[in-house]
């Protein structure tokens, strides 16, 4: 049954204020699959998955389910149909039990109109035994960890009997062996016959969980091809619409012995300690670790956002006595957050606005700021990380994730800072922007500026990082050099053990 055509979308259009986001694209799964949705930002793949999912409707084009036409003009009617869709960003009710978010709008009511927790708790338990999970159904949703919460957003498509599961970047805010359980349960819903439509800007990820893979470019279908037929440049290739070679830049064979930033002692009491390291002109350091073994809190402490307990913190050989963030980035020390939605970026605010809010008093005369000198320096960074854009006074919500960071690179750039320090600096962003990302940071230190980077993606720090320092519970267990980089000691050492 596995290549019996479950969903078939054909010559799909769509058009948004005169600006056509899909054109003519196909899309073509098969029972008990998981079919891979790969293009940049932009590419069209939300706006297709909308569609699916009753969002939005077609222009133009043909959608079959299960051999039959449908138009679904809501998300009810594509949700009772068979389609379930879980997007990036979690949509529970946090103060509500697991069992009421996976029922809501259907829960089971005694005859006194008052909900019925005995049925509603056996039926949540029954659908949670799929996933094996140790929550319980009366559990409170906020309680949850983030891939805990994800199980209860598959959970409550399992419960609608869906035929067609979408995930939308499901472990982009996973740990490694979070994203493990979440493959085990794709498989599973594999084997029982869901077919899954899997979007992801992880290569690795799609590679070894997915059959199929269609490539969609500037709303356009590219093509559909096996895997198992295709290698990684190619579907880099099909999807950025030019040939790449490399997808990291090379690392640097002239790091010189000049020391940038030294950090001796640092400790924060309760969360990690004693940690050293020193940090080269002209090399990309990288922190590894599984998540919450103290990578971030320790770039926090060095730039005086959160108060170290005790150690010292030198730049270019000088001491420092850093209390505020303020004084790190008058220092040249800049922290690009690991949310820029929440916590990097002004999202309703202009793009001039955010590329100058850390040098304010550099455009200010007396009193008042000087707006042309901002825009100047706006455009100067837009140009210089070719970020695409129609006007810098343009809304930075607007953009897409990959043009977002790459404003929030340009804020902190714009400081002409002498450390810069990268949490998780390609979450979420599409392979173009991602290449574009790697390449600008190799030239930033290559030009002397000290780059930390923090990442979750092994690959991204194998590829790289000079050298890369490995945290367990708060601890530095070694720094790697160059020739010792690879995927089985640093996950040896994340996970505590000696290599």
């Amino acid at each position: 049954m596995v290549n019996k055509e479950l969903l078939e979308m054909i010559g799909i259009s769509k058009v948004f204020s005169g600006t056509r986001a899909l054109n003519k694209v196909n899309l073509k799964v098969h029972k008990g699959q998981v079919h891979a949705l790969c293009g940049e930002n932009g590419a069209g793949k939300s706006t297709l998955m909308k569609i699916i999912g009753g969002v939005h409707q077609p222009e133009e084009g043909e959608i079959f389910f299960e051999g039959k036409k449908v138009n679904f003009n809501n998300p009810k009617e594509s949700q009772e149909a068979g389609i379930g869709l879980v997007h990036q960003e979690l949509s529970l009710c946090p103060h509500m039990t697991v069992a009421e978010n996976i029922y809501i709008g259907r829960l089971p009511k005694k005859k006194s109109t008052m909900v019925d927790y005995k049925s509603l708790y056996k039926k949540c338990q029954e659908v949670l035994d799929i996933f094996k999970v140790n929550f319980k159904p009366n559990q409170i949703v906020g309680t949850l960890n983030i891939a805990e919460q994800q199980i209860v957003e598959i959970a409550k498509a399992i419960s609608l009997k869906c035929k067609v599961l979408i995930l939308d970047e499901p472990t982009s805010s996973l740990t490694q062996p979070e994203a493990e359980v979440l493959f085990e349960i794709v498989e599973m819903l594999k084997n029982k016959g869901v077919s899954i439509l899997y979007i992801s800007h992880r290569m690795e990820e799609i590679f070894r969980i997915c059959d199929k893979i269609t490539i969609l470019r500037d709303g356009e279908y590219i093509g559909t091809v096996k895997t198992a037929d295709i290698t990684e440049n190619q579907i880099v290739n099909m999807m950025v619409g030019r040939n790449i070679e490399n997808k990291y830049p090379s690392k640097s064979t002239d790091i010189s012995k000049k020391e940038i930033l030294k950090v001796e002692s640092l400790v924060l009491n309760g969360t990690f300690n004693n940690i050293n390291f020193t940090l080269y002109q002209g090399e990309i350091l990288g922190f590894s670790g599984i998540v919450g073994a103290g990578r971030t809190e320790v770039m926090r402490a060095i730039c005086g956002i959160d108060a170290k307990s005790k150690g010292t913190v030198y730049l270019n050989g000088k001491s420092l006595n850093i209390k505020t963030y303020n004084e790190a980035i008058e220092l040249g020390i800049g922290y690009v957050p690991e949310d820029r939605k929440d916590q990097g970026l002004f999202l309703d605010q202009s793009i001039e606005k955010n590329i100058t809010a850390s040098i304010l008093k550099k455009i200010k005369n007396c009193l008042f700021l000087q707006y042309t000198k901002e825009r100047e320096i706006a455009n100067e960074y837009v140009k210089r990380l070719s970020i695409k854009i129609s006007d810098v006074k343009q809304s930075v919500e607007g953009l897409s994730g990959g043009n977002q960071q790459k404003v929030l690179l340009a804020k902190w750039l714009a400081i002409n800072p002498k450390v810069l320090i990268l949490d998780e600096p390609t979450r979420g962003i599409d392979i173009g922007a991602k290449l574009e990302i790697y390449k600008l940071l190799r030239e930033l230190s290559e030009k002397g500026i000290g780059i930390i980077i923090i990442s979750s993606e092994l690959p991204e720090i194998i590829g790289m990082c000079d050298r890369v320092a490995v945290m367990h519970e708060g601890k530095l267990k070694d720094i790697l050099d160059k020739e010792d980089i690879n995927e089985e000691k640093i996950m040896t050492l994340a996970s505590g053990l000696s290599t």
